[in-house]
């Protein structure tokens, strides 16, 4: 099964939901947080969560503050699986305005 592109979704967290990044469960328009959802393809889902672990491990990342608060409350792979999320939602923007990254803000 292939991605869809970009202009299939209107929103990143549209395009990270079909991944099955993003808890999609509730009733009654009350979304509930839980695990991240089996939909979507297991292969394209496990790519940006690779990735995220990769990126943890790396010195470099580990330095940056909003991920060194989230691994001092939240255990690895949860943290994992939240950066995998962002980076699916950075991919979508990239992908929808057709430019290439410019980089992360350097921190003063």
């Amino acid at each position: 099964m292939l991605c869809p592109t970009a202009g299939a979704f209107k929103r990143g967290s549209d395009f990270a939901a079909s991944l099955g990044l993003v808890p999609q469960d509730g009733t009654g328009g009350k979304v509930r947080l839980g695990p991240i959802s089996k939909c979507g393809n297991g292969y394209l889902r496990r790519l940006p969560v690779n990735g995220a672990t990769s990126l943890i491990k790396c010195q470099h990342a580990r330095q940056d503050p909003s991920v060194a608060k989230l691994l001092a409350s939240k255990p690895r792979k949860v943290v994992a699986v939240a950066l995998a999320n962002k980076l699916a939602r950075i991919g979508w923007a990239l992908m929808r305005r057709q430019e290439d990254f410019r980089g992360w803000p350097v921190a003063a």
